[in-house]
């Protein structure tokens, strides 16, 4: 997740340091700005092929391995946010998936990105999956 970046050396992360973590911040701003302002057509895939959700939440700003990143504890606290993928925005709603479900999904995450896999042999906490639904406003 690029706006999840390793913050110490605990859990097996590999510490970013000063430079590093500045320079992934740096990159996660120009990212997100070239996207929102391209409609998602620039920067709206990942390695293979793997589309780009950009989430917009409310709350924190930080926040990592080996805690629950902002972005998963701003949606605990308020399950209202903003997703866009490509050119398209809408107003959802998130849920934290339940133990059987998370386990179906978390297989299907994994074959578009086996990444996450790696990400979780290396924390002692469970990655949440968290499932998006439309708004009804």
């Amino acid at each position: 997740m690029l706006g999840s970046a390793p913050r110490a050396a605990g859990d097996g992360c590999v510490p970013l340091g000063v430079v590093g973590r500045l320079l992934f911040r740096a990159f996660v701003k120009v990212h997100v700005a070239v996207y929102r302002a391209s409609g998602g057509r620039l920067g709206g895939r990942l390695g293979k092929g793997v589309p780009v959700l950009l989430l917009t939440t409310t709350g924190r700003s930080v926040g990592g391995a080996p805690s629950h990143p902002a972005w998963y504890l701003n949606l605990r606290s308020n399950p209202a946010a903003t997703m866009q993928v490509g050119g398209r925005k809408l107003a959802v709603t998130a849920e934290t998936a339940g133990l059987e479900e998370r386990a179906r999904l978390w297989l299907r995450l994994t074959q578009m990105w086996p990444q996450y896999d790696d990400y979780q042999a290396k924390t002692r906490r469970e990655i949440p999956v968290v499932i998006l639904a439309p708004s009804a406003a």
